[in-house]
């Protein structure tokens, strides 16, 4: 099978009516995080263990079509012996993998940051194909704060998000392009719009330059809402503020956009997506999902560490995973949550 053969039945296995993307690749000081918040130690078992539980969950697969791992998770092994990553394709999981390594201040742009990691990504990407992994995702961020971010610093980042993607597809690995504009501060949903609808058009003439093939790719972009700080929006206005950008700056030619949380709560994200699946009309891609928290949350807090929580966690996953499968469907009512 050639690199695009290769691309295409990994974007045919991923971009299914009903399914999307898991994302449990937070980093190491992320996932600590996560585990300081319910009393779990920050080890590379307690990591492994969790990360088994994820793929492990019976069922799973009928709603989550990949999953985004980090790299050390590659190499870990359930509790029965499997790679992790074979493991998730053993429920039809597509396992993929994040290849950037952080984000820093933009040099000279006050305001600005950039990701690193492009140095050497061609070897690591050929790499990470032999443990199993099928995509990778890239994220760039973008702060609303003072006057950032900036031209010069969308700019910068469409060309990091173009770069990547290009080098995925040269070795025959599907890229997630994942350009977050962040809620965080006191903006209003139209200045989040404004700033979403510059950052991705960047983002897309950049895919261009690059010869980026689009119907082998994935956006993970922001949904449109008002600042954390601000009043929330009803579903209907993040939906109505988020498709009206999207019919802007994204081609038909993609095949899938699978929105990231981004700080909202499990709820919301779900609620949201069912608004924006609502309200989409003949649009020409898949509305889905690459939810990490939004995922996950709850059943961290029903895990706590404790294998003897083990089914409970795997529960809680099932039925977020469930909610947000009928919300992609436009089905989904609160009162199911």
């Amino acid at each position: 099978m050639d690199n695009i053969e290769a691309m295409q039945a990994t974007v045919a296995d991923m971009v299914q009516p009903g399914r999307g993307v898991l994302a449990a690749d937070e980093s190491l000081p992320t996932i600590g995080k996560r585990f300081t918040a319910i009393g779990v130690e920050n080890t590379e078992e307690n990591r492994r263990a969790w990360r088994d539980l994820l793929v492990t969950t019976e069922g799973l697969g009928q709603y989550i079509s990949g999953i985004i791992l980090f790299e050390e998770t590659l190499d870990q092994k359930t509790s029965d012996g499997r790679g992790i990553p074979q493991a998730a394709w053993d429920q039809g999981i597509v396992p993929g993998v994040k290849v950037d390594k952080g984000k820093i201040p933009l040099a000279l742009s006050p305001g600005d940051l950039i990701t690193q990691g492009l140095d050497g990504l061609a070897d690591r990407l050929e790499t990470y194909k032999q443990q199993g992994a099928r995509f990778a995702k890239w994220r760039e961020v973008y702060k609303i704060e003072g006057d950032a971010p900036t031209p010069h610093g969308i700019e910068a980042n469409a060309e990091m998000l173009a770069r990547y993607a290009a080098v995925c597809q040269s070795v025959g690995v599907v890229p997630i392009v994942e350009p977050e504009v962040l809620m965080d501060g006191d903006h209003s949903i139209e200045k989040h719009g404004e700033v979403t609808e510059a950052v991705q058009h960047a983002v897309f003439h950049a895919l261009h330059r690059h010869h980026v093939i689009l119907e082998l790719m994935i956006l993970k972009p922001n949904m449109v809402l008002p600042g954390k700080e601000c009043p929330k929006a009803n579903p209907e206005e993040v939906a109505e503020a988020t498709l009206k950008v999207l019919k802007r700056t994204v081609p038909a030619a993609v095949p899938s956009i699978n929105f990231l949380s981004g700080g909202q709560s499990a709820e919301e994200a779900t609620v949201n997506l069912n608004a924006i699946n609502r309200l989409k009309g003949n649009a020409p891609w898949a509305l889905s999902i690459s939810y990490g928290r939004a995922l996950q949350q709850p059943a961290l807090h029903a895990w706590m560490g404790k294998e003897e929580n083990r089914p409970a966690a795997q529960a809680a996953l099932l039925e977020r995973a469930r909610l947000n499968h009928l919300a992609m469907l436009a089905q989904y009512d609160p009162s199911m949550g």
